[in-house]
């Protein structure tokens, strides 16, 4: 029960390690026997689609054995909801494409050889059995044990095992089922449920993992400012949002720096370690250096009280791109192809600001246009509608 109960923390400050460093781990390459409950609670990975992370190790391929609870069939597949005890999932399993696509070969070896057949040995006969055979180990009844193996995905917002193996097993004493409930607990023990850990080598790798850092933080910026719809806001108004990234830094970085000078005229402050607050500072500027690179936010004003305004919501500013093409398209010079974007740049940082950069302007002209207030004549001319 307590890893239940830590597990929630553990969601919120965890970090994803670097893709590059994914091979390192024995699980990734593997067919892993996890429990149908963990697969369905698996986190999937931000990188790289149809990677998921169970205690930090990453996974994509699973190993299941459990029983039929449904049944669905297609022309090419049939979908089998295995249940293993702890949960159901789907499995796709594809339809042998020789027996689909060639018929029946009882038939097609009884035309080739029926007449040359000998009378101890019929081929026909024989390829039949063989087809019964394979027919009766895919085609499975709810209620018979299933074992599949194959890639998880995510379909549908509703995960899902593309079986790239799968059979019928046949356990009339459960001798199958009782060895598979005795193995599975001893691999949880010795392999899944012991993290990750990176050796000395692989963390001078993940020294190169700081742009990644970067690229989480400059999301889950994006994301605060779609959802919230703020049109401004300070950096310690959206610092806390960062907090879980940095407090999972290694420990490497922060060691070096905890010398007695520094620890003792520092440990007043209730904000948590120095180290911890220059990292959470420092990437919080990087973070919002890109989002104004990218013209999501600017500066009206550089001064010490940083406000940042978010580019596609501040009204002020749409009004006045807008209010310059309305003035300058009546001009018989802009009449018939209309303004250059640098014209509308320029005429921007003259009457509202001159940190608006041409990300930004083209994020507005791209708004207003949604809005039908005014068309593009060319890649970079606009006019008013």
């Amino acid at each position: 029960m307590q890893p239940e109960a830590t597990e929630p923390e553990e969601d919120s400050v965890w970090e994803e390690p670097p893709s590059m460093l994914w091979g390192l781990d024995l699980m990734f390459n593997a067919f892993n026997r996890l429990y149908v409950k963990d697969i369905l609670h698996m986190r999937e990975s931000c990188q790289v689609s149809g990677i998921y992370f169970y205690n930090s190790h990453p996974i994509f391929k699973v190993d299941v054995l459990g029983t039929v609870v449904y049944k669905r069939e297609r022309e090419d597949f049939f979908c089998y909801g295995v249940d293993d005890g702890t949960g159901v999932i789907n499995s796709l399993c594809w339809k042998d494409e020789q027996w689909r696509e060639q018929g029946d070969p009882a038939i097609l070896w009884a035309r080739s050889f029926g007449s040359s057949a000998r009378e101890d040995f019929n081929p026909a006969s024989e390829l039949k059995k063989l087809r019964q055979a394979q027919h009766s180990s895919s085609h499975l009844e709810i209620g018979e044990l299933l074992r599949v193996r194959g890639p998880v995905k995510t379909s549908r917002q509703q995960r899902e095992i593309m079986a790239s193996t799968y059979y019928k097993v046949s356990d009339p004493v459960m001798a199958v089922q009782i060895s598979w409930m005795m193995e599975v607990p001893q691999l949880y023990r010795q392999c899944y449920d012991k993290p990750f850990h990176l050796d000395s080598s692989a963390q001078n790798i993940q020294g190169g993992s700081a742009s990644y850092l970067l690229g989480r933080a400059t999301r889950i910026l994006k994301d605060f400012l779609k959802e919230k719809e703020v049109t401004r806001f300070r950096p310690y108004d959206i610092q806390d949002l960062l907090q879980p990234l940095v407090s999972r830094l290694p420990h490497v970085s922060r060691q070096p720096q905890k010398t007695a000078s520094e620890q003792e005229p520092e440990a007043g402050p209730s904000s948590g370690p120095p180290t911890s607050f220059k990292q959470l500072r420092e990437l919080l500027q990087k973070s919002l250096q890109i989002l104004q690179d990218e013209g999501l936010v600017f500066r009206k004003v550089k001064c010490q009280d940083e406000v940042y305004h978010v580019t596609e919501r501040d009204k002020d500013l749409l009004m006045a791109v807008r209010d310059i093409l309305r003035e300058d398209c009546r001009r018989e010079k802009y009449a018939e192809k209309g303004c250059h974007i640098l014209h509308v740049l320029s005429s921007v940082r003259q009457r509202y600001s001159r940190n608006v950069s041409k990300a930004a302007l083209e994020l507005v002209l791209k708004a207003l246009e949604c809005n039908s207030d005014i068309i593009s004549t060319s890649d970079s001319h606009y006019t008013i509608l």
